[in-house]
């Protein structure tokens, strides 16, 4: 038996195979494309055709550089470099730097917000947070794009940064660019523009990049931006020897700069380029396919091929407010949980960061454990370093010590515990980062009990080079952007309503498609169970479900089955479901209530009129849309808390300094006449 070749299905052997000539590989959803290349990169070094010191993978996270980095450790393989492009990057400038320019590479700048926040502030005067996070996601475009602050007023035409013109964004864009040179520190773009000048300014040194990495896989290419397919091009000059692996249904960053067309052009720009596709689908059952493809609006002859058995149907519910969507999703962790999948088998998605602490909140009322997930590197948080640290130095002390003791006596020295600290914030982020480590090296432990310290070292510092971050037993919150290349048992998407999926601002296309695709990326992060639901009570209390899900049963799955087993059949979301539970409705008094009578409105419904008809006159006499004073859901918020100073209105979404100075004693007027 081979075991590299024979683990592969038919179209997944071709592409191990296929070492003759430039390779796109065109993967849908979990059709197990890192091991297709993996397994080919372990079959070309077996066979000769790849020395195993000049394979450089190169992936979209690191993450993922941690998993190629573990898949070809297993199959042999421990050589070969996996490394995200801008690690990749900065190896490269930092060993090369010095012969070039005779001054060691400068620092990378830990957070390029400090330095946009100055530039706008000398620039614009004043800007708010929302402000200063919108021009840093637009400089970041600008440079993935290659587009200089000077070239950016022309080139940005019809581009929206939170009310800045693109002169504005230009010069502060600007701005930004002699921040960074005075503090003599670059950001992540800049490491590939530097990478590109060593290599095409140096051709010495671009000789000796080139004969270091001879062999290519390039993972993600959907995603890649102009700079950085730029640089690509030039660590392979030309060379035959080069796989790269896409699938434009996932292609969700576009305002990072990436640009799909590259992975669609490459077999055109790559003569005798070999185009295969993998079309089976291992990860979800045939049901969740079949809301995918719904969603992505997929042709027969486009559907990717379920290999798992059948499953239960998705669940597809509504809810009354936020918050009710939120109980009604920590109850379905709950008893999914209670039914046997692991916490750490489960995961809740959403558009935005802001979803996150409603749902935390229901979490934490359960104690259900949770981790949120971010985009720090597990091994550079401080925590997990300053953990790490005192094992490997315990080790080297004693080796002989039991690693159980050894972990247990470093982590009570960090104060750890274990009860998780209620609420959110940074305490809590901490103690995410080391029980996940505690995890990762308990489960060694019960592997072998007689682990000593010095096998807990070697073992740690391997699966920290290969970035291999833990997994916790805990349900993994996280927005949909960042659950790309991931997967659970189970999933639940909240929010997939008009506003958020698609986002306010993805009125046309090409965004209006990009935000399809990301609900498609979310659909197909689930193995055996998917739950979408939106809330509409809201704005207005006229929120809809998204147009993507039009078409699809608004109420599937086990949880609303009546006894019969078959799906209840529901007509028109308006007329008959409760705008607070979101249960199907009755009587004739009830649909005229929109609600059960004994379910209570979340908000005091007279006061959010009055604050509707003040917002008006204010509009009005500003001249000025009605949102532009509060959105609803400010008003919402306002009418739920019921503020009696400023600092309470202050803590409400949506009111910042400038609006509490312009509104808060006329709002504080409004909700103490309501008492």
């Amino acid at each position: 038996m081979d075991e590299i070749l024979d683990a592969l299905d038919p179209e997944q052997r071709e592409v191990a195979e296929a070492l003759d000539a430039p390779v796109v590989v065109l993967a849908g959803a979990g059709t197990g494309k890192t091991r297709a290349i993996t397994h080919r990169v372990a079959h070309a070094v077996r066979e000769g055709h790849y020395d195993a010191r000049a394979v450089l993978a190169v992936t979209f996270t690191t993450r993922a550089a941690g998993e190629m980095r573990t898949r070809l450790a297993r199959l042999g393989v421990r050589q070969a470099q996996a490394r995200t492009i801008h690690a990749a990057a900065l190896r490269q400038c930092r060993y090369f730097w010095p012969d070039a320019y005779g001054t060691e590479f400068p620092e990378v700048a830990d957070n390029a917000f400090g330095i946009v926040a100055r530039a706008a502030s000398q620039v614009l005067g004043e800007a708010d947070v929302a402000l200063i996070r919108d021009l840093e996601t637009e400089i970041s475009w600008a440079k993935s794009s290659n587009v200089a602050p000077e070239a950016y007023p022309e080139l940005a035409r019809g581009r929206e940064v939170n009310g800045a013109t693109p002169t504005q964004v230009a010069a502060v864009f600007a701005q930004y660019e002699r921040g960074k040179q005075s503090r003599g520190v670059v950001d992540f773009h800049d490491l590939l523009l530097c990478n590109a000048a060593l290599l095409t300014e140096h051709p010495a040194i671009a000789d000796r990049i080139r004969m270091q990495y001879r062999h290519f896989v390039v993972d993600e290419y959907q995603d890649i931006s102009a700079i950085q397919h730029r640089l690509i091009a030039l660590w392979v000059d030309g060379r035959d020897d080069v796989c790269v692996v896409g699938d434009p249904n996932q292609s969700i960053h576009s305002f990072a700069g990436a640009d799909p067309g590259f992975l669609l052009q490459f077999a055109d720009d790559h003569p005798g380029a070999r185009t295969l596709r993998l079309v089976r689908n291992y990860r979800s059952t045939p049901e969740i396919l079949d809301v995918a493809h719904h969603v992505l609006r997929s042709t027969p002859e486009a559907r990717l091929r379920a290999m798992r058995p059948s499953g239960p149907r998705p669940a597809i519910h509504a809810a009354g407010t936020a918050a009710n969507e939120a109980e009604q999703v920590a109850q379905w962790l709950v008893e999914q949980h209670a039914a046997g999948t692991p916490f750490a088998e489960l995961a809740v998605l959403y558009r935005i960061n802001a979803q996150s602490p409603a749902l935390e909140a229901a979490l934490d009322a359960r104690a259900v454990p949770y981790t949120v997930r971010g985009t720090e590197r597990f091994y550079e948080r401080p925590e997990v370093r300053q953990a790490v640290q005192g094992i490997l130095r315990g080790a080297d002390e004693d080796a002989s010590a039991p690693a159980s003791q050894l972990v247990a006596d470093n982590l009570a020295a960090l104060g750890w515990t274990p009860e998780a600290p209620r609420g959110q914030g940074r305490q809590r982020e901490r103690w995410e980062s080391l029980t996940a480590l505690k995890q990762m090296l308990d489960e060694e432990v019960q592997r072998d009990p007689h682990w000593s310290a010095a096998d807990a070292s070697r073992w740690l510092r391997e699966r920290a080079s290969w970035e291999a971050a833990p997994v916790a037993e805990a349900v993994t919150l996280s927005t949909m952007h960042a659950a790309k290349g991931l997967e659970w048992d189970g999933v639940a998407v909240i929010g997939v309503r008009e506003g958020l999926v698609p986002f306010s601002l993805s009125t046309e296309e090409p965004a209006l498609g990009e935000e399809r695709r990301l609900l498609y990326v979310a659909c197909t992060r689930a193995r055996r169970e998917l739950r979408l639901s939106w809330n509409f009570i809201g704005p207005g209390g006229k929120q809809q479900r998204s147009r993507f899900l039009i078409g699809v049963p608004e109420v599937e799955g086990a949880a609303s089955r009546p006894a019969g087993g078959e799906p209840s059949r529901r007509t028109s979301l308006k007329s008959r479901t409760c705008v607070v539970c979101g249960r199907q409705l009755q009587s004739a008094s009830e649909r005229k209530l929109r609600r059960h009578e004994d379910c209570e409105l979340p908000v005091d419904a007279q006061l959010y009129e009055d604050l509707k008809a003040w917002r008006r006159r204010m509009a009005e006499s500003q001249g000025v849309p009605a949102f532009v004073v509060f959105t609803d859901a400010t008003l919402m918020a306002i009418a739920e808390a019921k503020p009696t100073d400023e600092a309470q209105l202050l803590a409400l979404p949506g009111i910042g300094r400038s609006k509490l100075t312009k509104y808060a004693d006329e709002v504080l007027a409004v909700v103490e006449g309501h008492g």
